[in-house]
């Protein structure tokens, strides 16, 4: 599933070719994603101008101006194998290709979803007010997020800290990967209770989550699957993994075997030795 350097990395592809681009034509080949597309999407987008990309969570946020859009803003989400990336025109689509926005120049942004849980919407107010963004949580790289948050959200919860991690009212954008290998490089055992835990274990967690999600999006992500980024090019933060996807293997720093868990219905790989 793409996570939140899968986006960003997404986000910085594509937006040189995108941003003050007008969308000369809309294309919806399969409209039934996880939300339906805007039947009128088209006639909202035709003409409109695509402004500065931004990213929240694991949200695309398109804004647009000009034409019927009336500064509105497509929330763009790519489920757990869509990407978004850029083609000339021309170039014939692919099967699960089922949103082009056609752009002055020739250029076309294009959305692949083999398994359609992904989404485009249309977002005619403030996004701020949209239910999916106003429950969520700092963004892990923000001043916002820090050690003295999450031991304060913690006090009392019996909830195991790896699942705590991915709560997106407690931070966003810490999804399965990034919190398996942020918890390995604090030394903390994720099925530990969050309540248990220390602010000064709480402080290294932190800047772990940090360490990892600045690294995996500075080498384009995480390659799982058919993720690729805006320009189509893969993601090598995969090469780099130190226990997620490796349970039974040595550990990197000590040699133990890596062990496998079950947490909040997610794999999670650990090491019996390093983390406690």
């Amino acid at each position: 599933m793409p996570e939140l350097p899968e986006v960003e990395t997404t986000r910085r592809g594509i937006a040189p070719h995108v941003e003050g681009r007008e969308i000369s034509e809309v294309i919806v080949r399969q409209p039934r994603l996880r939300v339906l597309v805007p039947a009128d999407l088209d006639e909202r987008l035709v003409g409109a101008r695509i402004g500065e990309l931004s990213r929240r969570a694991k949200y695309l946020l398109v804004p647009l101006s000009g034409g019927d859009a009336l500064g509105g803003t497509l929330l763009w989400h790519l489920g757990m194998s869509g990407s978004l990336r850029i083609v000339r025109l021309g170039e014939l689509p692919k099967k699960h290709d089922h949103v082009d926005l056609v752009l002055e120049g020739g250029a076309i942004l294009r959305y692949h979803d083999p398994r359609r849980f992904g989404f485009v919407d249309w977002l005619s107010g403030g996004t701020e007010q949209d239910p999916r963004l106003a429950r969520l949580g700092p963004e892990p790289l923000s001043e916002a997020f820090g050690g003295e948050r999450l031991f304060t959200l913690s006090r009392g919860r019996r909830v195991a800290v790896k699942p705590f991690l991915m709560d997106n009212a407690v931070v966003v954008g810490v999804g399965n990967i990034y919190a398996a290998e942020a918890l390995f490089m604090a030394g903390i055992d994720p099925r530990r209770a969050a309540g248990r835990i220390s602010r000064e274990r709480f402080d290294r967690l932190a800047a772990a989550a940090r360490e990892v999600l600045a690294a995996a999006i500075t080498q384009g992500g995480t390659t799982l699957r058919d993720f690729v980024g805006g320009t189509g090019e893969p993601g090598y933060f995969k090469q780099r993994l130190n226990v997620y996807g490796r349970h039974g293997q040595p550990c990197r720093r000590c040699g133990a075997e890596l062990r496998l868990v079950t947490l909040g219905q997610r794999a999670s790989v650990y090491c019996p030795h390093c983390q406690t």
